[in-house]
């Protein structure tokens, strides 16, 4: 039997329980008070030896052997599991259970003046520890704070940079919105200028249809395939043709439009759009510390919502401002092709015009010419008309002469043929007589022979006085009709010139320190 006992303080390496790593303070729980139920120990205390500071004596039969040097603490309290370890690299001095339980509760006064400098010392290696961990603390707090602020200040910053392209892109939004909004309206103008050419070219159509209707109304050898009918139907030609391009173009003015309006609610969209972002920009940017309503939103950072990035942002509005420019200098293009369309179809429908009138005025000197040349025959054959009916009584009036002149003769040789007897004498009275009963004969022959001449004549002059007469009623008509229903009306040239549509240009600048592509 061996009595054995060691301090609180002695460093041994105790036999049988292992105390735990990592405490530094001693078991806390009630300790078990028993009444040994060995024979020779009866009425003797004894406690649990998880107890150290507590001392106990008991006898044992025990052999000491230590299971680790004697200059190594069994617990290694400055390990990395140790929390004042971390903090600084002095050793707090720890409270080991012996590895005997004491015999006596005694200590050495150096041992006491030890215990009080080492806990002075970890007081103030504690303490010096807790002030740098303070300071450290107080120092990333102030830097964290920094950090915020600056952090703050550069999304506030970018948050203002973003508004100012919004504000800029807004406004070239705006100016293209307003340009192409001029532009619709020119190209509505001119769809009206064109509708109303259209509907103009139906009067000079109508006239001249009704110049063709008219002219199918002359008679005769005037029903003729004249230059004015070749001009006429050459004008039709040229209306409708007219006709046709205007409708044409209203069909390209149209579709150009619906572009325009595309283009143009595009724009719209888009600046609605940049207004309502320009707008929520502002209102976070203006969000501070102070401001109310702000509160945390767990996660939103991880939240991804967005479908561009600044490159394809900014190509987005360009492409839409290009598209919008190609448009208003398409819809340039063709107000230009319109306004130059309409002055051709104009020019042409008037030169045709004037040379529909030209010819026609041509035609009516023409058939003037031709009624005065008639009524100049006429007259002619109406004056020989007369004298030969003056040289038919005179040519009657010679042979009732001649026959009367006949009558004496032959009553003379009646008379004479009764002479009687030997009287009856052809003597040269008698010869003479019948010689001019002879002549008077072949006198009245011959003028008979004119007088049918004549009245045959005065047939031919009839007849060539009914013609010319005739002629002259037709060519009347034809006057009547090319002066007072076909120039009547073309006199005055009903159409009205078409206005011109403003052709403005517009130019596409691009913006500083934003990206191009």
């Amino acid at each position: 039997m061996d009595f054995m006992g060691s301090t609180a303080t002695a460093q041994y390496t105790f036999m049988g329980h292992q105390p735990q790593q990592g405490s530094f303070l001693p078991s806390t729980r009630i300790s078990d008070n028993r009444v040994s139920s060995d024979p020779s120990c009866s009425g003797i205390h004894t406690r649990s030896p998880s107890v150290s500071w507590c001392p106990a004596v008991y006898y044992r039969t025990a052999h000491a052997e230590p299971i680790q040097s004697l200059n190594i603490s069994a617990v290694q309290p400055f390990s990395s599991t140790n929390y004042f370890n971390n903090i600084d690299s002095s050793k707090v001095p720890p409270i080991f259970l012996s590895a005997r339980q004491a015999l006596y509760t005694r200590y050495a006064p150096k041992d006491w003046h030890n215990a009080q400098l080492t806990n002075y010392l970890a007081s103030d290696k504690i303490c010096a520890a807790s002030a740098r961990l303070r300071s450290d603390a107080i120092g990333l707090a102030h830097e964290k704070d920094e950090q915020a602020f600056k952090n703050n200040f550069e999304s506030s910053r970018h948050i203002a940079e973003i508004i100012n392209d919004i504000e800029y892109w807004e406004s070239e939004l705006e100016k293209t919105k307003d340009n192409m909004k001029r532009k619709i309206d020119d190209v509505e103008f001119i769809q009206r200028e064109v509708k109303r050419l259209l509907s103009e070219t139906e009067k000079p159509l109508r006239i001249v249809q009704e110049n063709l209707y008219e002219r199918e109304k002359r008679q005769g050898i005037d029903l003729v395939r004249d230059n004015v009918e070749r001009e006429l139907i050459r004008e039709v030609d040229t209306i409708e043709l007219s006709q046709q391009k205007l409708r044409q173009m209203l069909e390209r003015l149209g579709f150009q439009n619906a572009l325009n309006f595309a283009g143009l609610h595009e724009l719209e969209r888009d600046v609605q759009d940049k207004s309502r972002a320009r707008v929520l920009d502002s209102a976070a940017h203006n969000i501070q510390t102070t401001s109310s309503g702000i509160k945390f939103y767990e996660g939103i950072e991880y939240v991804d919502n967005t479908i561009s990035v600044p490159e394809s942002w900014t190509r987005y509005t360009q492409e839409n401002i290009r598209r919008a420019v190609a448009g208003i200098s398409q819809s340039d293009e063709l107000l230009s092709a319109t306004n130059q369309l309409m002055a051709t179809i104009y020019d042409d429908i008037w030169s045709q015009w004037n040379h529909v009138n030209t010819s026609l005025e041509n035609r009516l000197q023409e058939e003037k010419v031709a009624k005065n040349k008639i009524q100049s025959h006429l007259e002619k054959i109406r004056h020989e008309i007369v004298d030969v009916e003056q040289t038919i009584e005179f040519l009657k009036k010679t042979i009732a002469d001649q026959e009367a002149f006949l009558q004496v003769a032959q009553t003379r040789l009646e008379t004479r043929n009764r002479r009687p007897n030997v009287e009856a004498c052809r003597d040269s009275a008698m010869l003479r007589l019948i010689q001019e009963v002879h002549d008077l004969h072949a006198a009245i022959a011959d003028l008979y022979g004119k007088l049918r001449q004549e009245e045959n004549a005065l047939q031919l002059l009839l007849r060539t006085q009914s013609t010319l007469e005739q002629d002259l009623e037709i060519k009347n008509n034809s006057l009547s009709i090319d002066s007072e229903k076909v120039m009547s009306i073309r006199r005055t040239f009903i159409m009205g010139a078409p206005e011109k549509s403003l052709v403005t240009s517009v130019s596409f600048s691009q913006p500083h320190d934003l990206i191009t592509v």
